[in-house]
């Protein structure tokens, strides 16, 4: 049977960086800074870089032919071991490409690929990373089985390359079924467990990768998960409980990175591995305020956000490692751009109490503060109440009682039924819309 093998270390192997810039990237202050840093994760010293911009790729090398013939010079005179491109390429492409230099080539979705099977821990992160090798060598078979060119021809022995790229083929493709239903499963299990802790609110730590996410988590928990300075240092999702000052325990999770044009089998596989933000009441997004590329990067998260369908979640922007900025005119300029970002340092646990209000101030959004008239001996909903949402005061007139309290739009749904009446208390700051009524906070577009 066909399997995909994880990549072993590659410490010792050196590769010329490849980029062709096309009109729909936007520009950078260094195109292949994060394929560098990819490429470090990976293990693999950077020896020579090179980029094109072209309006459309060349079909047979992507490059144009005077840059191909660049490349090759390039990889010949460092003697590199392979070639990265920070494009997607096709097997046609590789395969021209890796005849031409007589170097292995591998694109940026291999790349992350391999990153991700050598950080995968968890029993669900490492069939996530299956299933995404799989998708992507499918089309890629017939290159991975030219080893059996060199088999002796004769009857009997006519074609073993087609004959077992044909058997290879239905393997992974069952192979494939297999891990999506068994990943399928995992998704409806993560709901279920998610969906029984409703009862808790839950914040979810989102954003680009090496932004300061765990570091973030360490400083607001007291937890210790594992932190690194690294890209996708981690690709498991950690929960842990967060004191939040002045409101009470809420859940804080940590999920993995996002980069910018994160590989679309990796975004389907680890669906289930961000069921946690997608459950989530608040989205704390995590962006690197040090890095030039601050903006790409923020637009890059947001991007894979809409690509899951949880762009609509209120978010909170915090720009983490503001204490790395070599002025503060930088931080006044990222706050003019984004107005309700909350600037803080994880490393220094500083601007933390700050973050905390403003969580606190945006969970506080989705709670109703209403008056409830229901009967004395209406025990269950006083309880539920209690339970779910804050009772502040309570009138007793003859055998009805009128319970003041705050409690989660969520919760609506279960405390409206025949012989209680419901609105809003006198005062509210909000406008009460009913149970159903929703309000959003998102991060502005930028421009």
């Amino acid at each position: 049977m066909y399997e995909v093998e994880r990549a072993e270390s590659v410490a010792s192997e050196t590769a010329v960086l490849v980029g062709v810039l096309l009109p729909d990237r936007r520009p950078g202050d260094e195109p292949l800074a994060e394929l560098e840093g990819l490429a470090t994760t990976a293990g693999v010293r950077v020896v020579g870089r090179l980029t094109q911009r072209l309006q459309v790729p060349y079909a047979a090398t992507y490059l144009g032919r005077g840059k191909v013939d660049d490349l090759i010079r390039l990889a010949e005179f460092h003697d590199a071991d392979v070639i990265i491109f920070d494009n997607d390429l096709s097997p046609a492409q590789i395969r021209n490409l890796e005849k031409a230099t007589e170097r292995k080539v591998i694109d940026r979705t291999e790349l992350i690929l391999d990153i991700f099977a050598s950080r995968a821990r968890t029993y669900q992160a490492r069939l996530a990373v299956e299933l995404a090798q799989h998708e992507y060598a499918m089309p890629r078979l017939k290159r991975m089985w030219t080893h059996l060119s060199r088999q002796k021809k004769g009857v009997g022995l006519r074609g073993p390359g087609e004959k077992q790229l044909e058997e290879d083929r239905r393997l992974v493709e069952k192979r494939i079924r297999d891990l999506r239903r068994e990943l399928a499963a995992i998704g409806r299990r993560k709901q279920r467990e998610v969906a029984a802790r409703s009862d808790a609110r839950t914040v979810s730590l989102v954003g680009y990768t090496n932004a300061g996410k765990s570091t973030l988590m360490n400083a607001l928990t007291g937890a210790e998960v594992f932190v690194q300075d690294a890209l996708f240092a981690t690709l498991d999702t950690r929960t842990r409980r967060w004191q939040l000052p002045g409101w009470g325990p809420v859940l804080l999770s940590d999920t993995v990175g996002f980069i910018r044009d994160l590989p679309h089998h990796l975004v389907a596989s680890f669906k289930a591995t961000l069921e946690e933000a997608r459950q989530a009441d608040l989205l704390l997004h995590v962006a690197d305020a040090s890095n030039p590329a601050v903006h790409e990067q923020i637009r890059a998260a947001s991007g894979v956000l809409d690509e899951l369908g949880i762009q609509e979640k209120d978010t909170i922007l915090v720009l983490n490692k503001a204490d790395a900025l070599p002025d503060r005119a930088r931080l006044d300029a990222l706050l003019a751009r984004y107005p309700t970002a909350v600037p803080v340092s994880a490393q220094r646990r500083s601007g933390l109490r700050r973050l905390a209000t403003a969580v606190s101030d945006t969970l506080s959004r989705t709670f109703l503060d209403v008056d409830i008239e229901m009967g004395v001996d209406n025990g269950r909903l006083l309880a539920y109440l209690a339970a779910h949402g804050e009772i502040l005061s309570k009138r007793y007139a003859d055998s009805r009682v009128v319970v003041h309290c705050k409690v989660p739009r969520q919760h609506f749904g279960r405390i409206d039924e025949p012989g209680v009446s419901i609105r809003p208390h006198a005062g509210a700051s909000h406008r009460f819309d009913g149970p159903h009524a929703e309000t959003k906070s998102k991060i502005g577009e930028v421009a």
